[in-house]
C-alpha cells in the first residue's frame, strides 16, 4: 500500500507551551493560529485569551482578546487582520455566541451561526463555511438545520445548502473544503462530493469513498482522508470525471518521521490542495499538499 508523509508546517513556540490551547486552524492565507488561555481557570465564563499567529518566514505576532465567552470554540482569521471566535455550541437565541475582535483583541461585534458547528472556516473574501454535524441539522435551531451554510462576517446568512441531484440532504458535514470562495463538502449519508460556488447552482459528484473527515482539491483531483475504525489514516487519491469521482489509488498519511498516524482525536483543515493536521498536544501543524503527488 503506498505511504503518502505528512510534512511539517508551523510550531507553536516553546515559550507558550505553559498555555491551554483552546483551539487551533491555518487561514485561508497559510498563517497557523493558536488560541491559547491560562491554565487553571477554565471555570469562568469570560477569560481573557492570546491568539499568537505564525506565518512563513515571519516572526510570531500576538492577539490578546478580551472577554472571550466560547467554552467549545472555533477559530479564523479574517482578512482584514479581525479574528473570529465562535462557540461550538449554542441553545440561547439571544446569546453572543460568535465574537468578532479587532486587531487591538477588543470585540467589535457579536452575532448567532446556529448550535453544533463542526467546522468554521473563512474564505480569501472574508466570508465564513460553516458545517454542522447532526445535532444541529436534527434540532430545533433553524439556522443549523441545512447542514452547511455561508456567512457574511457581519452575520447575515448569505447561501445554505439545499439537496441537489446527486447528493440527499446534509445529517453530518463530515469533510469540508474551502478553495478561494469554493466550499466542497462530504457529508452523511451518500457521502457525495458537493461543488458549493457562490451564485451559482451546488453540484454533486457519486464518490464511493465513505467516512472521510477531510479532504484537498487539485485541478481536477481530490483526495479524501480519514474513515472509519483502521481506516484513520486512509488517503484515497481521485480524479472527477463528470458527475463522478473515481479512485486512482488508496494508501495512508503517515506523520513527518514516517511514524503511523495515531487513531483519536484530531484536528483537519482543508484549504484547497492542502490538508492541514494537528494531534495533541496541539502544538505543531503538519500538511499534505495534493498538488505535488
Amino acid at each position: 500500500m503506498t505511504e503518502y508523509s505528512l510534512h511539517a508546517y508551523a510550531r507553536l513556540p516553546r515559550r507558550y507551551h505553559d498555555h491551554h490551547v483552546m483551539t487551533s486552524t491555518v487561514d485561508a492565507f497559510g498563517r497557523a493560529h493558536w488560541l491559547l488561555r491560562d491554565r487553571g481557570r477554565d471555570s469562568l465564563p469570560r477569560y481573557d485569551a492570546l491568539v499568537v499567529s505564525v506565518g512563513s518566514g515571519a516572526a510570531p505576532h500576538e492577539t490578546r482578546l478580551s472577554a472571550v465567552t466560547a467554552r467549545f470554540p472555533h477559530l479564523d482569521a479574517l482578512p482584514d487582520g479581525c479574528f473570529v471566535v465562535a462557540d461550538a455550541r449554542n441553545r440561547t437565541p439571544d446569546a453572543g455566541q460568535v465574537q468578532v475582535f479587532d486587531a487591538t483583541g477588543c470585540c467589535a461585534r457579536t452575532f448567532r451561526l446556529g448550535d453544533a458547528i463542526e467546522h468554521l472556516l473563512v474564505d480569501e473574501s472574508g466570508e465564513l463555511w460553516v458545517g454542522y454535524f447532526d445535532e444541529g441539522t436534527f434540532g430545533e435551531d433553524e439556522l443549523s438545520c441545512p447542514g452547511l451554510r455561508r456567512w457574511s462576517a457581519a452575520g447575515e446568512p448569505l447561501w445554505a445548502y439545499t439537496a441537489v441531484p446527486g447528493a440527499d440532504f446534509i445529517t453530518d458535514c463530515y469533510a469540508l473544503n474551502v478553495s478561494g470562495t469554493t466550499g466542497w463538502s462530504c457529508a452523511y449519508t451518500d457521502f457525495a462530493l458537493v461543488e458549493n460556488r457562490p451564485g451559482r447552482a451546488s453540484l454533486a459528484r457519486a464518490n464511493p469513498v465513505r467516512g472521510a473527515q477531510g479532504l484537498a482539491v487539485h485541478e481536477g483531483r481530490v483526495a479524501f482522508f480519514g474513515g472509519y475504525q483502521d481506516d484513520h489514516d486512509r488517503l484515497v487519491v481521485c480524479f472527477l470525471a463528470g458527475l463522478e469521482v473515481r479512485t486512482v489509488g488508496t494508501g495512508r498519511l503517515t506523520r513527518p518521521d514516517g511514524s503511523p498516524l495515531r487513531s483519536g482525536r484530531q484536528r483537519i483543515v482543508g484549504r484547497g490542495p492542502r490538508l492541514y493536521l494537528q494531534h495533541a498536544p496541539w502544538t505543531d501543524w503538519s500538511v499534505f499538499d495534493l498538488s505535488v503527488v
